[in-house]
């Protein structure tokens, strides 16, 4: 290791007190990180994309500092899901060190492995207090029932008000008015739950009913609406 001169010429002080890191909870534990394999923990990393188009909700598990499970849930932008297809498969089995420097193609996945990677580093993941963390797959919870992500999309102008298009419980195929012309509820059909029936041989037409629901004051509405075609 080479010195400066102005170095070279400075005298000794002894360090004093041994400063070590300070510890952060791991999955009901206390652990003072040292090196990659200290970490362990599940968490939730949020990334978009330079131009701004697109978004990824990225899901680790860790344990010892190996990535064990990864989901990758993108939006906005059809290359991310391709993208994602990549990093689902890169990511299993690297160190949690090795995916923060490995090009996950693109942009809104690795702002997604950065932010997770400075969760995890400080101790803010989902099972700092939980004993023994969660197992591998604990991550599809978050999915629900027919393994699909919960997915939010709605529209709205000035000139003519809101639409909502797909809510948690699934895609919407009406809106419920009142006679102010204000939503009070609407009717959904479960896409997951759905797609599992007619996969399992139930009539396609049968398993579309079987999943219809509403919600809110639906069958209070005065008016209902196509809220992609009215």
């Amino acid at each position: 290791m080479n010195y400066s001169h102005e170095v070279q010429e400075m005298c000794c002080v002894k360090k004093g007190p041994e400063h070590g890191p300070a510890p952060i909870p791991e999955e009901g534990k206390w652990v003072k990180v040292k090196e990659i394999k200290d970490i362990s923990g599940l968490s939730h990393g949020i990334g978009w994309c330079a131009p701004q188009q697109g978004a990824c909700k990225l899901t680790l598990n860790v344990k010892d500092g190996i990535i064990e499970e990864a989901l990758v849930e993108t939006l906005g932008c059809s290359g991310m899901t391709h993208s994602a297809a990549m990093a689902a498969e890169i990511l299993q089995g690297k160190t949690l060190l090795e995916a923060l420097n490995t090009d996950l193609v693109c942009d809104a996945i690795n702002v997604a492995m950065r932010e997770i990677f400075k969760q995890l580093a400080y101790g803010r993941s989902q099972t700092a207090f939980s004993e023994g963390g969660l197992p591998v797959g604990a991550s599809l919870e978050d999915l629900g029932k027919g393994v699909r992500s919960q997915i939010g999309t709605m529209f709205g102008t000035k000139a003519k008000g809101v639409r909502y298009l797909e809510m948690a419980e699934g895609y919407i195929l009406e809106i419920g008015l009142d006679e102010d012309d204000e939503v009070i509820g609407y009717k959904f059909v479960h896409l997951g739950k759905m797609m599992e029936q007619i996969r399992k041989g139930v009539d396609p037409k049968e398993a579309y009913d079987r999943n219809i629901g509403t919600y809110g004051r639906y069958d209070e509405a005065v008016k209902y609406i196509d809220p992609r075609h009215e």
